[in-house]
């Protein structure tokens, strides 16, 4: 057997096996549950080898800053429709044309890679901690597309990191996307964890205005501690902060 064989039935393995919990959901919520976490998980990959491909074509066409607005536009049509749940910015999407800004998010669990999708702007990079860079596909897609890898357990790393931000918000007008918390709430209330202070000392460094980008509460969409994942629509609002 080939190896595209193997793969070709690994999808269709997959395929059915999402499908069967879909049905299977209509009676069991935990096998609907189930059934869109496979979807998503399934989504993420399919982007993110659209992300790699992406962001080395758009590189080669002087294009690269913008691979990973590119690419979040693909999470964006994709998880909606294998997920069915949509995130609708009702409130300042104007903000989200500021150029360069940190933009700053509520971080509640993984389906924020969805939300990013529906609001990421161009020529924009997203943060994340150091470990995802070895995650196949989603990491190599993140480090073509100029991701701000943040090493947690070595500041003088992070620091340097955060200097490359600057450069490339002065240099070329890259926005930068942190989620201040450092981690997922996973909170079935509306609440913040503590704020990590890179966000702020960027801002303040280079100069640019904060543009806060809030989430409601969505346990009620996605509720990992009581295994719900519905389908639904999220509301999203921009804000605007400008540093004195």
């Amino acid at each position: 057997m080939s190896i595209t064989s193997y793969i070709l039935s690994g999808i269709s393995s997959f395929v059915v096996l999402t499908l069967s919990l879909f049905a299977l959901g209509q009676k069991v919520p935990r096998a609907a549950f189930a059934a869109r976490c496979l979807a998503a998980y399934g989504s993420i990959l399919l982007c993110a080898i659209y992300g790699v491909i992406a962001s080395i074509v758009l590189r080669l066409v002087g294009y690269g800053r913008v691979s990973q607005w590119a690419t979040a536009r693909s999470f964006k049509w994709v998880m909606r429709y294998t997920t069915g749940v949509t995130f609708d910015i009702i409130e300042g999407e104007e903000y989200l044309t500021t150029r360069p800004a940190i933009f700053v998010g509520n971080h509640q669990t993984e389906l924020d890679v969805l939300m990013l999708g529906a609001i990421f702007p161009p020529y924009c990079s997203v943060t994340a901690k150091k470990s995802l860079r070895n995650v196949p596909f989603l990491g190599w897609f993140m480090t073509l597309s100029r991701t701000v890898f943040i090493d947690r357990a070595n500041r003088e790393n992070a620091m340097k990191a955060f200097d490359g931000a600057v450069n490339e918000m002065r240099t070329h007008r890259q926005s930068v996307f942190i989620f201040p918390e450092g981690t997922r709430s996973y909170s079935d209330e509306p609440m913040l964890l503590p704020f990590k202070k890179g966000a702020f000392h960027l801002a303040v460094k280079a100069g640019v205005p904060i543009v806060p980008v809030v989430t409601e509460n969505y346990s009620h969409v996605m509720s990992p501690r009581n295994l719900r994942f519905n389908a639904g629509s999220i509301k999203v609002k921009g804000e605007f902060v400008e540093l004195l």
